[in-house]
C-alpha cells in the first residue's frame, strides 16, 4: 500500500439534506450543539461562514482523545450540495502530510444519501489509514440526522 489513499463512505439520512449541506456550507459552529459527544467546538479564525478561503478551527474527539484540527474551506458546490475541507494544522497533520475531507449530500432521491471522502497522505508506512476518522464522521452524521428528526424546526 502506497501513502496517499482515499476513504468513502455514504449514509442514508431521513432529515432533510438540505439542511445537513446548509450546516456545513456555512453553519458548522452549529454542529458541536448536535454532536457534543464528538464535536466541542468550532470557530472561525478567518473569513467569513460559508466562504471559500475561509478558515475554522474545530475541537472534537477522535480514539478516546480531545483533538484540534484547521482547515480552509477549499470548495463549496451549491449545485451538487458539496463542501471540501482542507486540514492545514492539528492533530492530523502530525500523522498526515495531506488531508481532505468533503461532504456531499445528494437529494435525488425519497431519502438523502450523505457521502464523507477523506483524501490523504500518510507522513510514513507506519501511520495508519484513517478508518477511526471516518467512523467519527460517521457518527456526527448519524447526531445531525437524530437532532433534525428530534427537532423539525
Amino acid at each position: 500500500m502506497g501513502l496517499k489513499g482515499k476513504l468513502i463512505s455514504a449514509m442514508d439520512i431521513k432529515s432533510d439534506g438540505d439542511v445537513f449541506h446548509e450546516l456545513f456550507r456555512e453553519k458548522p459552529h452549529h454542529v458541536s450543539g448536535m454532536s457534543p459527544d464528538h464535536v466541542q467546538n468550532c470557530d472561525l479564525h478567518e473569513g467569513e461562514w460559508g466562504k471559500v478561503g475561509s478558515i475554522i478551527c474545530w475541537n472534537y474527539t477522535h480514539d478516546g482523545k480531545k483533538e484540534v484540527a484547521k482547515d480552509i474551506i477549499e470548495a463549496i458546490d451549491e449545485e451538487k450540495k458539496l463542501v471540501t475541507f482542507k486540514i492545514i494544522e492539528g492533530d492530523l497533520m502530525q500523522l498526515y502530510k495531506t488531508f481532505v475531507v468533503t461532504v456531499h449530500v445528494d437529494t435525488s432521491g425519497e431519502d438523502n444519501l450523505v457521502t464523507w471522502t477523506v483524501e490523504y497522505e500518510k507522513l510514513s508506512e507506519n501511520v495508519p489509514h484513517p478508518h477511526t476518522f471516518m467512523d467519527l464522521l460517521l457518527k456526527i452524521t448519524k447526531d445531525i440526522e437524530t437532532h433534525h428528526i428530534s427537532n423539525p424546526n
